[in-house]
């Protein structure tokens, strides 16, 4: 009886054992995992570059005092706008007021003795055809005269000189801007052409904006626009767009004016300077911004959404391509830049290729060669995902 007993439990292991090891079989391999790819293609791209750089002012002007003298008023608020010929600083007149009625009486002096010496004159040069007089006495009477005019004439360049002077007085405002602090204040002792200045104005509307780019960037352009790798359109290439230092965008799109023709050693760099509008006084000098400037277009620009790009241990960028049999490659690419959600591709892949970049699986699960079911997504160009490739 015990061994009967001991015959069912014995079967009975066995039987779930089968079972058991029934159950844990792998299913047969006839699904291949699904995957989503896009198929490659050539499109439009505009291409940017940002830069960095700073504010200048459009004109600057250091106000100096022209004369020597003591400061009787201010006559700005600082850090107010100013118009061009306005007083700024009224210097003490008297003196030069003083000198300036000096030279007026001089002159009529000077013209009071002419009228006396060229009557002498004349009457010298009738009796000299008479032999009234001798020929010294026309040369002298004549010198007189011709004295007399010489120091009218010295006169009146001595009042010029104290009508400009006493103009001197007055400090203007060379141009108009935005004037700053004063470095003095009334009753101060001031000297002509002093190496401090009274105070400075910027013009601030518009305004330069000045940022570095590298020659190395520079040669690799012109590369590209001999070889038709990119496309110039002459109208685009001047429109400037700017982005503050908290990272939002300026209103106002600005103008490229030059590139500077001198490379700055320390750095292998050249300036370019823009110009903006200043409406607001939004940009002041010395901030801190980046311009977007445009580079030109590339006609036949291949794209990879960013999501299929891998990296291997070493960095470097590769997809996963579903080939003719629906079997996984892998392709290492050279990445330019990105374009939006996508990177430009200068290498690796080819038009017509299709790119896997999702599926059950993630893409670093995928090997070369594996056996895949394949579903086409549509294919979004990078220029309707971004405005430019930057």
């Amino acid at each position: 009886m015990f061994d009967k007993y001991r015959a069912a439990a014995i079967t009975l292991v066995f039987a779930v054992l089968l079972t058991a090891c029934g159950r844990g079989q792998a299913p047969v391999a006839g699904a291949a995992p699904a995957v989503s790819v896009v198929t490659v293609e050539t499109q439009k791209l505009p291409l940017s570059t940002q830069l960095p750089g700073r504010t200048a002012p459009l004109r600057i002007a250091e106000i100096r005092p022209q004369v020597n003298g003591l400061i009787q008023r201010r006559l700005f608020t600082e850090g107010a706008d100013v118009k061009a010929g306005q007083v700024l600083y009224q210097i003490d007149p008297a003196p030069f007021q003083a000198a300036l009625d000096t030279a007026l009486a001089g002159l009529a002096r000077a013209n009071a003795t002419q009228y006396s010496v060229k009557a002498r004159a004349n009457r010298v040069k009738a009796l000299l055809i008479d032999r009234a007089v001798s020929q010294q006495d026309h040369d002298d009477a004549d010198a007189a005269l011709k004295q007399v005019d010489a120091e009218i004439a010295s006169w009146n360049a001595q009042v010029q000189t104290a009508r400009i002077n006493l103009g001197y007085t007055q400090v203007t405002a060379p141009i108009s801007g935005r004037i700053g602090k004063s470095s003095v204040t009334v009753g101060a002792l001031v000297t002509a052409f002093q190496p401090v200045a009274l105070a400075t104005i910027q013009q601030l509307d518009p305004i330069y904006v000045d940022v570095t780019q590298s020659t190395s960037d520079l040669l690799r352009l012109r590369r590209r626009f001999e070889t038709g790798d990119l496309q110039a359109n002459s109208a685009d290439l001047d429109k400037v767009k700017l982005i503050l230092e908290d990272g939002m965008p300026y209103e106002h799109p600005g103008t490229l004016q030059f590139r500077d023709v001198s490379v700055e050693p320390s750095t292998g760099s050249v300036v370019l300077r823009m110009v903006f509008p200043n409406p607001k006084g939004i940009l002041l000098p010395e901030m801190f911004v980046r311009a977007e400037i445009t580079e030109g277009t590339n006609e036949q620009a291949i794209c990879v959404p960013q999501q299929a790009v891998l990296r291997n241990a070493k960095g470097d960028p590769y997809v996963f391509v579903a080939d003719a049999e629906n079997k996984v490659e892998m392709r290492m690419l050279t990445l330019e830049r990105e374009a939006g959600d996508q990177w430009l591709i200068t290498e690796g892949v080819k038009t017509g290729d299709k790119i896997i970049v999702e599926g059950v699986q993630t893409l670093q699960m995928l090997r070369p060669g594996t056996t895949i079911t394949v579903k086409t997504m549509p294919f979004v160009p990078a220029d309707a995902l971004a405005p430019a490739a930057k």
